[in-house]
């Protein structure tokens, strides 16, 4: 078979490249392996012996080195290191591997089902197939990856290729609070082979970690990308304004109707408190409670925020959040500081300012 090329490559038949193993070595010849080492000047007697710089000196091997790795079995390439470029992980080094701790950065979201999600989407990202995926152990499994490189590129014949194939494993550990997991990856099966021909490869526990930290690696740069993007969301999320209804049963007890999730009005109210004219003196987000006062000041911050004295008294009261009737509704209490309500008069004439506070856009900061 004559391939198609450019009159620019006739003048060369062959091009050769150097093979995945080859770039693991060090260019030359293994001759310092078979150096001896000098002996000391021998001092006459008499004579004071000079001081040696000891700069260049060898260090001695340690009990765990392994005394076979020179020459042609010693890896010369860089370390990878671990990157945990996304937002709230950092890396935790075992003995025998390599984890990731994953912190929740929102409350609303299972973390877990966050996790997987972002394993799932990178892997459909890079084409990679999943032959296993159990939610319920915490492990996702890939199918084959191939990645081809020629070696050597011939015009009359075919090119003789290198080819790698691997499987990798990711393990996924929440712990039992939720709020952070741990992400463990495995080089599950490996196989090289050059031109259709299997090689004798011994991988050793510094090549099984470089490749689970190449692949943990893209995996986390993904995880940072989709999180960058939902701390944005979420952003935007809290200046955009939230409608209140005023609420009034007919057997009374009028409260408000703010049309958000729980969390997004909880967090707004921070802010629009204390420009109503309230002063938070506490707050309970476990139990939805805001203890707040109400002085005089409220006076100042009407006519700051352009809006009417509210029609109510000194002292001490407590706001209460609750749950809608959908996800997307929340219930908001208004009531006096032995936690009774209101009256709906009162609740109706603090309800306008709370309304056209609480509606307002904010401007991303």
């Amino acid at each position: 078979m004559l391939k198609k090329v450019t009159p620019l490559i006739l003048v060369a038949a062959v091009a050769a490249c150097s093979s995945p193993l080859d770039r693991r070595q060090a260019n030359g010849t293994e001759d310092y392996v078979q150096a001896e080492q000098a002996p000391l000047l021998k001092i006459p007697a008499g004579l004071k012996t000079p001081p040696y710089n000891k700069e260049f000196d060898v260090p001695a091997l340690g009990p765990k080195a392994n005394a076979t790795v020179y020459g042609k079995n010693l890896d010369i390439r860089p370390p990878l290191q671990v990157l945990p470029m996304a937002e709230g992980t950092h890396v935790e080094e075992g003995s025998d591997n390599i984890k990731i701790v994953v912190e929740s950065i929102d409350n609303t979201v299972d973390l877990k089902q966050e996790i997987f999600s972002n394993l799932d989407g990178f892997l459909a990202q890079k084409g990679i197939a999943v032959r296993s995926r159990d939610f319920d152990k915490g492990n996702i499994e890939t199918d084959w990856i191939e990645s081809r490189e020629v070696i050597e590129s011939n015009m009359w014949g075919s090119d003789k290729v290198y080819l790698l194939r691997q499987r990798y494993r990711f393990d996924v550990e929440t712990r039992p609070h939720g709020r952070t997991a741990n992400i463990v990856i495995h080089l599950v099966e490996h196989e090289e082979f050059y031109d259709d021909k299997a090689q004798d490869v011994l991988l050793s526990g510094e090549d099984k970690q470089r490749y689970t930290i190449d692949m943990l690696n893209s995996a986390i740069a993904y995880i940072s990308v989709k999180r960058d993007q939902s701390i944005q969301a979420n952003r935007l999320k809290q200046t955009l304004g939230i409608n209140v209804d005023l609420v009034t049963p007919e057997e009374g007890k009028a409260f408000w109707s703010a049309k958000a999730p729980y969390k997004q009005v909880w967090d707004r109210l921070r802010i629009v408190l204390p420009e109503m004219g309230f002063e938070i003196a506490d707050m309970d987000s476990a139990k939805g409670l805001y203890f707040i006062k109400f002085d005089d000041n409220s006076g100042f911050w009407s006519s700051l925020w352009g809006e009417d004295k509210l029609a109510l008294k000194e002292g001490s009261y407590r706001l209460l959040l609750e749950d809608g009737d959908t996800p997307e509704d929340t219930k908001i209490f208004l009531r006096d500081a032995e936690d009774q309500p209101l009256s709906d008069e009162v609740v109706t004439n603090v309800y306008q300012s709370l309304s056209n506070l609480m509606k307002e856009e904010r401007k991303l900061r």
